[in-house]
């Protein structure tokens, strides 16, 4: 493993993807211990963006805006930048309204949802982001056996008194990112999250590579995936149906639809009696008395938290195949990529 000095590696990543450090810590806030970045598709895809020789475009499109309900269309961006800049318009809106909703169509691929949530929770804000991406399907909906859906991750950011709540889940049993690393590692999972084509459960990724591929299971499996089924349909609604763009359209590219609403606690019960009641379930949480085999309750985004201070403190960890592919684009671009770090 690889570490990078985090403030060089941030630079050449905002070369790459127009500013990101979602990029940069998708895996950090997940469940490997490693940093995936920038996948080779996406790098292709801002690689032309640096390659663009017009007038470049720089800003979405407005299509509708309400005061406390918008519509972008985000004319294939960089997701990231796109997600952090909705954020921002947000804000101010959410204050002045109590909630504000921005939906992005035509966003490109916006990484790990967990990233974005302190921006918002740090500012005292609630924050619920979805996203689907309407040209790519492997997810099957309970009782089916052909993908439909992606795995459609939510999140949502939840200010404390202390450390926030960072959830982030997805519809399905995993993510297409964890299903690629362990196929081409040749790798099992310890479950079925998978059905092959005859709509059999199998434990192996590649299912999904096969002709005609199999599909991810939605979260709930073969006997509860219904729970993961109606959750990718409100996902698929408050992302592509409300953009009014999706997968009904004709496909565009690897990309993403998204959804982003801020909540202001000062506009319902106030921000001290919101604190007290989630500082409550946090405690009763955290002090529950833990199952045999574990060490206790971790809430979500704990462990996420405490590996942004260590990469932070000591360099960003890279997975042994990312730094190669960063090299020969920083070379490329004529961007010095930092040594890794020793000792």
């Amino acid at each position: 493993m690889q570490r990078a000095a985090a403030p060089c590696l941030f630079l050449l990543t905002f070369a790459l993807s127009a500013g990101l450090p979602a990029a940069c810590r998708s895996d950090g806030e997940g469940a490997p211990d490693r940093i995936q970045a920038i996948r080779p598709p996406e790098q292709g895809f801002y690689a032309k963006l640096l390659d663009y020789d017009g007038v470049p475009i720089k800003a979405p499109e407005v299509v509708s805006d309400r005061g406390a309900s918008l519509l972008w269309d985000g004319r294939r961006l960089p997701g990231p930048w796109l997600v952090l800049s909705g954020i921002e318009t947000l804000a101010p809106r959410a204050r002045e309204y109590g909630s504000a909703t921005l939906v992005i169509r035509r966003s490109h691929h916006i990484a790990c949802l967990a990233s974005y949530l302190e921006k918002a929770t740090a500012d005292g804000f609630m924050i619920v982001l979805g996203s689907s991406d309407p040209a790519v399907q492997s997810v099957a909906p309970h009782g089916g056996t052909r993908s439909v859906f992606t795995p459609n991750p939510i999140a949502a950011g939840i200010p404390t008194s202390g450390t926030p709540f960072l959830i982030d889940i997805s519809s399905s049993t995993v993510t297409n990112g964890m299903t690629a690393r362990r196929h081409k590692a040749g790798e099992l999972f310890e479950e079925a999250c998978f059905l092959d084509a005859d709509g059999q459960p199998s434990r192996d990724p590649a299912v999904l590579s096969t002709e005609p591929p199999g599909s991810i299971l939605p979260v709930g499996g073969m006997t509860w995936g219904h729970k993961g089924f109606g959750l990718a349909l409100m996902i698929e609604a408050l992302t592509g149906g409300l953009a009014g763009h999706g997968r009904a359209d004709p496909a565009e590219g690897w990309g993403a639809t998204v959804f982003v609403s801020l909540y202001d606690p000062a506009a319902f019960g106030g921000p001290a009696a919101f604190a007290r009641q989630m500082d409550w379930l946090g405690d009763a949480c955290r002090d529950n008395p833990p199952r045999p085999g574990t060490s206790g309750v971790r809430m979500p985004g704990d462990r996420g938290l405490s590996l942004k201070r260590e990469q932070l403190r000591d360099g960003v960890a890279l997975h042994p195949t990312i730094a190669p592919a960063l090299e020969a684009c920083a070379r490329r671009y004529e961007i010095g990529f930092p040594d890794a770090l020793t000792g």
